[in-house]
């Protein structure tokens, strides 16, 4: 009776003990819930989200602008699809997608500047086909059937030739923007442009003999995102400026044009003056010379006298002696010679 009053009294004793126990872990686990519920539905998650699905919704739409624009090229041929493509990536219109761009380009710059990519290639290569090799050779030995060969899947991944096709249109559309691009530019289709691109190989020609590849990879990359938007931030007092610096230039233009228009006139004048006097002298003088007639009259004194005085040698030139004419007949042997003339 004692065990069983000593029992239950033990049984009391421990029993607050364990109900606080179990209160305590019961409070500890709505903390860890409280805590994450606080994490994953407060503020800061609640912001990562919706960010996150705006980032989400503006690379859908950059993605899906790749259509050919409207406008046409100053020849009237359509341009690509990647026209509009990255007419709406450097127009920053959709910020978060523009954003992650120019982030993971700078990212890629770097990368191959720091990181030997096609080091850790082969080393990442060789690795996996050592953990592939070894996990096959330990599965036959213990099992009698290798691990790779249980990863194996049934039919091996090939190329849909729609998605071949799909990626050769998009390679093509690509050359043939840098391509229509570099013409446009260079025939200065927009002078703003061919400009600007002046400009920017002018100051690289100087900054390549300072400057690393990679950093004038960056210095560009920088230069073509945030150009357009700082233009687009500013674009009222920029446009104003363009419009006096346009208005300044047409000026000077008109200024210059009116002054040579002068200048063309008058040597237009003087040289009509000039023609019309030769031309009034030369008809004077086809005139005179119509007026004395056909055939001109030529007299005795026109022509210079002949010489009288037989020619004779000069004093002090000598007289050159008659040839002698040698006798080059020799008679035959035997022969008499007789004279030619009979006496």
């Amino acid at each position: 009776m004692a065990d069983r009053v000593a029992t239950n009294g033990n049984t009391n004793v421990d029993g607050p003990k364990a109900s606080k126990l179990r209160s305590t872990d019961d409070g500890a686990s709505a903390d860890a819930t409280a805590a994450l519920n606080t994490l994953t539905n407060g503020p800061v998650a609640q912001n990562v989200m919706d960010q996150s699905s705006k980032a989400t919704a503006e690379i859908s739409n950059l993605a899906a602008s790749r259509h050919p624009p409207a406008y046409t090229a100053a020849t009237g041929q359509p341009l690509t699809n990647y026209h509009s493509f990255f007419s709406e990536l450097l127009s920053w219109r959709n910020p978060r997608a523009s954003a992650i761009a120019y982030a993971s380009l700078v990212s890629l710059i770097f990368s191959v500047r720091y990181l030997d990519v096609l080091r850790y290639t082969f080393k990442l290569t060789w690795m996996v086909l050592a953990i592939t090799v070894a996990a096959e050779i330990a599965g036959k030995a213990l099992i009698n059937n290798g691990f790779a060969t249980q990863l194996r899947p049934r039919k091996y991944y090939t190329i849909p030739r729609e998605t071949l096709e799909a990626a050769i249109g998009d390679v093509h559309e690509l050359i043939n923007f840098f391509v229509i691009e570099s013409q446009r530019v260079l025939f200065a289709e927009n002078v703003y442009a061919s400009v600007a691109a002046a400009f920017a190989a002018f100051i690289s020609y100087y900054l390549v003999k300072i400057v690393p590849y990679w950093g004038l990879a960056v210095i560009a990359t920088t230069v073509i995102f945030f150009t357009p938007l700082i233009y687009t931030t500013n674009q009222e007092l920029i446009d104003t400026q363009l419009k006096l610096a346009g208005e300044v230039v047409n000026a000077q233009t008109a200024q210059l044009r009116t002054v040579a228009q002068k200048h063309t006139e008058q040597a237009t004048q003087v040289t009509k003056q000039y023609m019309g006097d030769y031309t009034a002298k030369a008809q004077a003088l086809i005139g005179a010379g119509r007026s004395q007639g056909a055939k001109p009259s030529v007299k005795a004194t026109d022509f210079p006298e002949a010489p009288k005085d037989d020619i004779k040698p000069s004093v002090n030139e000598p007289i050159a002696p008659e040839p002698v004419v040698e006798n080059t007949f020799k008679p035959v042997d035997g022969a008499k010679t007789e004279p030619l003339i009979a006496a």
